[in-house]
């Protein structure tokens, strides 16, 4: 038997200093049975951070090899941003490339890592890469429930969290692929 995603049902007040964006977000997230909560977190996240008019997750979730996790679309349909999650191939980052006006990567995987590929990317310098603390997603991991509301600031390039009751903090910082 298959085994099916996870619902979760995440009601959260989003407060992004930072971009000047403040919404009340009512969200039911589909964790694959392949991906880890600290995935579906830093989508989460993802989401929010990049939250614009036409933004979507997947019709097909992570599954799908073709499309962004996330992505905006103008009202015609025309791919403006490519929102990707965790340790993207070169290649796939490549190909976002191509496909959206502009990329955006956000991760909690050592630069190193992801710079190791990194040369073979078409316009790999455009590419925005929001680097996520591992500590902060393990905290924010071992407080979340299927359903729950939290609120989530960023300001100043630092993210705060609450939920139940417990306050979460972290930096995330935007980093660029190519060493400096």
């Amino acid at each position: 038997m298959a085994l099916t995603a996870t619902l979760y049902h995440l009601q959260i007040s989003l407060s992004d200093v930072d971009r000047g964006v403040y919404e009340d977000l009512d969200l039911r997230i589909a964790r694959h049975p392949s991906e880890s909560l600290r995935f579906m977190l830093t989508r989460t996240i993802a989401y929010c951070l990049s939250l614009a008019e036409g933004i979507a997750f997947s019709k097909d979730g992570i599954a799908s090899t073709d499309d962004a996790p996330i992505a905006v679309r103008d009202p015609t349909g025309v791919l403006l941003e490519w929102i990707d999650v965790g340790s993207p191939s070169a290649e796939r980052l490549h190909k976002a490339t191509k496909a959206a006006r502009s990329v955006s990567l956000f991760t909690a995987t050592p630069l190193t890592q992801l710079r190791r590929d990194a040369a073979a990317i078409h316009k790999v310098e455009t590419i925005a890469v929001w680097r996520l603390e591992p500590a902060f997603l393990d905290a924010l991991e071992a407080s979340l429930d299927r359903k729950c509301k939290l609120e989530l600031v960023r300001t100043d390039g630092q993210l705060y969290v609450t939920i139940g009751g417990t306050s979460i903090e972290g930096p995330i910082t935007r980093e660029s692929l190519v060493e400096a």
